[in-house]
């Protein structure tokens, strides 16, 4: 979802043309089952990286709050999944 989509829909909610209701069991039950499977943590690696850019991550993870391996799966979870892109 696009930024853009997430505006219209924020205003659309905010004139009432939309109301927000609670999702079902059966549907928060699939999303538990889903994020469990997707974020489950079954494999270790080991990487080695300069020092510079070992601070850097750990720089940029402190200012969002996070551990910084955390940022780095995510980093890594984001390209997998074809949001981060590479510069042409």
């Amino acid at each position: 979802m696009k930024i853009a989509d997430e505006q219209e829909i924020l205003k659309a909610y905010e004139k009432g043309e939309m109301k927000a209701r609670r999702p079902s069991k059966e549907l928060m039950a699939e999303l538990s089952s889903a994020s469990e499977a997707t974020f489950k943590k079954d494999r270790r690696i080991n990487i080695r990286i300069s020092a510079h850019d070992l601070m850097g991550i750990q720089r940029k993870a402190s200012q969002k709050g996070l551990p910084y391996q955390a940022l780095i799966g995510g980093l890594i979870h984001q390209y997998v999944e074809g949001d981060l892109m590479e510069k042409a």
